[in-house]
């Protein structure tokens, strides 16, 4: 392809409006435009790379055994019904009715949609395992998208759904698409990690995410520093931190201590007042778990994970107090509730940490007071102990013990195992060997396509733009004629241009009438691997020059017997993203 008859309208500057740097980048590359608040037209140079993601999705889910198929991106509000999400999705659900006043909505996801299908279809377990999967548009009404394809509001999904007649099978499915999985974010040439995590409102008994891992992620993900021997990785909400051996002994502390604390809220004010450390301080959050009260204790410097803590109180709601309620279990305002003495309180959980010594400060439930050498056997009436906070940097990993380290990821996938959730409430059933009917067995994976493209360039730019790996570069390698008018350059460039379309690699010729810093800065932004750089001056002296653009690397190859260089050349770009 030829330049000239190129659609890539290039920015020297991103809009105001673009925030993260793959915003930034598809904007200036030419490659989307916005239509509306998350919403975007693909332009060719994103189409392609967009494709190409597509593509790697497609014979991966091929290769699996996954069918395509393509369903309705309007769906009936009666399915949603049926499985309770109608009322329950909340407002992303773009609703609307039709001229005969039918509720419809644009699809989120497919769950109702394919099980209807197949409820129709299956009746024996002979028919089973299935596995169908589609690549299409999806519609959420973000309340505030942003950050351009990363939460945009339409998109591209890969949604895949497989159908079982037992546990073990539906195990086996659920393998095989980790497996799959696996192997297309490694063809992308992506640095990911697949992390245990939370099914979240799509339901299931187990899932998992995969992590591009970036900088700008907005996803803290605990990873076990021992990769890839051990392969650990886990939201945070999902990391168990690993209890430590407890201190039982009360024969140490010295007796509690009333102390005075003026105007100290907050673990910071009470540190610097009593000229301790954060880690020496207890706090007691209060919380509403289905209308009762529960007290969480932990470590002045960590933070409570609520989804741990709503799994072990097994509620349907949980909040924190707010200042009325714990003044009224405290007897004090906000900033003083400590352990020892609240008011109809019967749950008091503490975090596992705070077994390993017996001194702590912590509130007194009295206006600016605490209290010093609380010792929580002796003091205080612990109803369990229990994992209920974040992992942290160096905690122990839950596999092997080795230290864990924090790393920021960008979600591009999530599997579910979501059992006969969909199944039971829609009656998808199935005829056992024995005559028997049961529910079929669900699995559900997706990939954000379009969200592949944008965490791609967030994990791979640098200063001068996006550095493009191979399998999803809309080009692989780009011919630049830095002097169109001077025939002998134009005549090699020509020739270039065609040998390299004649091994049938993609490949996107620069024959513009431009200044030369132009098409360098335009070559750079775009991010094409590979850069091979015609002019004058070099070609006068025999050779033309290249640039790898992952590693900036300059070089030149021979003008003339140009052919075993610039193939030595390409592969030893493809092996920098090995």
């Amino acid at each position: 392809m030829r330049w000239t008859r190129s659609y890539i309208p290039t920015l020297k500057e991103a809009p105001s409006d673009a925030e993260v740097i793959s915003h930034k980048l598809l904007l200036r590359a030419g490659m989307i435009r916005r239509l509306t608040s998350g919403i975007y037209t693909w332009l060719p140079l994103g189409l392609r790379a967009l494709n190409k993601a597509a593509d790697i999705v497609r014979k991966e889910m091929d290769e699996a055994g996954a069918q395509e198929i393509l369903m309705p991106t309007v769906q009936p509000a009666d399915l949603w019904s049926e499985s309770g999400r109608w009322e329950k999705y909340g407002k992303e659900l773009l609703r609307f009715k039709d001229r005969h006043e039918r509720d419809y909505c644009l699809g989120p996801t497919h769950e109702e949609v394919i099980t209807d299908l197949l409820r129709g279809e299956i009746r024996s377990y002979r028919q089973l395992p299935i596995n169908l999967y589609q690549i299409q548009t999806k519609f959420r009404d973000e309340i505030r998208p942003r950050f351009g394809l990363m939460r945009g509001r339409e998109f591209l999904m890969k949604d895949a759904y497989s159908f079982d007649s037992t546990d073990e099978g539906a195990d086996k499915s659920y393998m095989s698409m980790r497996d799959a999985y696996t192997q297309i974010f490694t063809n992308m040439a992506l640095n990911f990690r697949p992390v245990e995590a939370d099914s979240g409102a799509i339901g299931g008994s187990f899932s998992h995410e995969f992590m591009v891992l970036a900088e700008t992620g907005e996803d803290t993900i605990a990873a076990c520093t021992a990769w890839p021997k051990c392969s650990f990785a886990a939201n945070v909400e999902r990391c168990a931190v690993l209890p430590q051996k407890a201190d039982t002994s009360s024969a140490e502390s010295l007796p509690m201590l009333e102390v005075d604390t003026p105007h100290a809220h907050t673990v910071e004010d009470i540190a610097k007042f009593l000229s301790v450390n954060k880690n020496t301080i207890l706090k007691t959050l209060l919380l509403i778990a289905d209308g009762k009260p529960v007290a969480a204790l932990l470590r002045g410097d960590r933070e409570l994970n609520m989804i741990k803590l709503k799994n072990l109180l097994d509620v349907e709601e949980l909040d924190f107090a707010n200042p009325e309620q714990v003044t009224r279990h405290t007897n004090a305002p906000v900033g003083f509730a400590g352990p020892v003495g609240l008011h109809d309180v019967k749950l008091i959980i503490a975090d596992h940490e705070l077994n390993i010594t017996n001194d702590w400060v912590a509130g007194a439930n009295k206006k600016d007071t605490h209290v010093m050498h609380l010792n929580l056997h002796r003091d205080a009436s612990i109803t369990q102990w229990a994992d209920i906070r974040n992992a942290v940097e160096n905690d122990p990993c839950p596999h092997c013990g080795t230290a864990l380290e924090l790393k920021k990821g960008i979600e591009v996938g999530h599997i579910f195992k979501l059992g006969t959730k969909y199944s039971e409430s829609m009656k998808a059933v199935f005829v056992d060997e024995n005559g028997i009917e049961n529910p079929i067995i669900m699995g559900c994976y997706g990939i954000g396509v379009s969200r592949v493209v944008a965490a791609c360039i967030e994990q791979n730019n640098d200063a001068n733009g996006i550095i493009f790996p191979p399998p999803l570069a809309p080009y692989k390698v780009t011919v630049i004629n830095l002097d169109p008018k001077n025939e002998a350059v134009t005549a090699k460039a020509d020739a270039i241009y065609a040998y390299i379309k004649g091994k049938n690699l993609e490949v996107i010729y620069d024959d513009r009438e431009e200044r030369p810093g132009i098409k360098f800065k335009d070559a750079d932004l775009i991010g094409i691997p590979l850069q091979i750089i015609i002019g004058g001056k070099s070609l006068e002296k025999g050779f033309v020059e290249t640039k790898i653009r992952k590693s900036n690397e300059k070089g030149q190859i021979n003008a003339e017997n140009y052919e075993k260089e610039f193939d030595a050349l390409y592969e030893e770009m493809l092996s920098m993203w090995k």
